[in-house]
């Protein structure tokens, strides 16, 4: 599935959906992928999700809210955001404007985002499960 003129792409791997953000998006088209984003995970009944955005080199407030507000919603759809990929410069752009990810969890890039998703997978098991 694919938002806007491929903007956004989100992928199912498994119970979890990967979007990957493509270029920087302006609010209508946020907008447009939190809600995408969101009706996605209740038709795969996905358990994770993680946001790629290593290609933005900016994140606005907006952008950043936004990402706050879909890893609600998808938690209280039964699935884990994890953000992935943030660049070193919007890192530290996004502590000097004073905004943040909240309790959103973040990770340097798929590799780990998987990595802890999984690790997640395998705590919730059951244990003959394990």
């Amino acid at each position: 599935m694919t938002t806007g003129p491929a903007l956004v792409s989100i992928l199912r791997q498994g119970s979890y959906l990967i979007a990957s953000v493509h270029t920087a998006l302006d609010d209508t088209e946020m907008v447009r992928f939190q809600h995408d984003l969101i009706e996605q995970i209740g038709i795969h009944r996905s358990r994770g999700v993680i946001i790629d955005v290593g290609a933005l080199d900016v994140l606005d407030s907006f952008g950043s809210k936004t990402l706050r507000d879909i890893a609600e919603m998808a938690r209280l759809r039964g699935a884990v955001t994890v953000i992935v990929g943030i660049q070193p410069e919007v890192a530290f752009a996004m502590v000097r404007l004073g905004m943040g990810t909240g309790n959103v969890v973040t990770a340097l890039d798929l590799e780990e985002g998987l990595a802890f998703l999984n690790g997640l997978e395998w705590l919730s098991a059951p244990a003959g499960d394990r």
